[in-house]
């Protein structure tokens, strides 16, 4: 049998003034340089967030492969016990462009609300990044509290 000793480790990513992120456009501003350096996968990214909203850190959960990427709640709340956060933002992409929701994006949703709700660490949102040109919408991204789904 082997025990593990867990160890946090930070690396800065952002020095100077942090500006809350409230709104999806601001989310996807945060976000998006997150999904260059593997455009051809799915990334899924827990955005930690202190009580105004103001990000205090983001990381990946997972890398998947072009059409999937495995996550469960309990990898996304660890991340958020550890940074103290008062709220989270999950966001991943797709890299087909089209941002329209999976049913395993829609359940992933449902199964984080829940946690929240237990956790009492608020889910903000979840944000499906894509690209204008291939989402129907012609908005680039998929908010599901802007859906109502949160």
């Amino acid at each position: 049998m082997r025990i593990y000793e867990a160890s946090i480790t930070y690396s800065i990513i952002q020095l100077g003034n942090v500006e809350a992120i409230n709104t999806p456009d601001q989310i996807v501003e945060y976000i998006k340089d997150a999904f260059e350096k593997n455009p051809c996968q799915e990334g899924l990214w827990v955005i930690c967030l202190d009580r105004k909203n103001k990000p205090i850190s983001r990381t990946m959960i997972t890398l998947g492969t072009l059409t999937c990427s495995l996550a469960h709640p309990r990898e996304i709340f660890k991340i958020a016990i550890l940074a103290s956060a008062a709220s989270i933002v999950l966001s991943h992409n797709h890299p087909s462009g089209d941002p329209t929701p999976s049913g395993a994006d829609i359940r992933l949703t449902r199964q984080l609300q829940e946690a929240a709700k237990i956790m009492e660490i608020e889910l903000l949102d979840h944000i499906i990044v894509g690209t204008s040109e291939d989402d129907p919408q012609h908005v680039g991204y998929y908010s599901f509290r802007q859906a109502g789904m949160l």
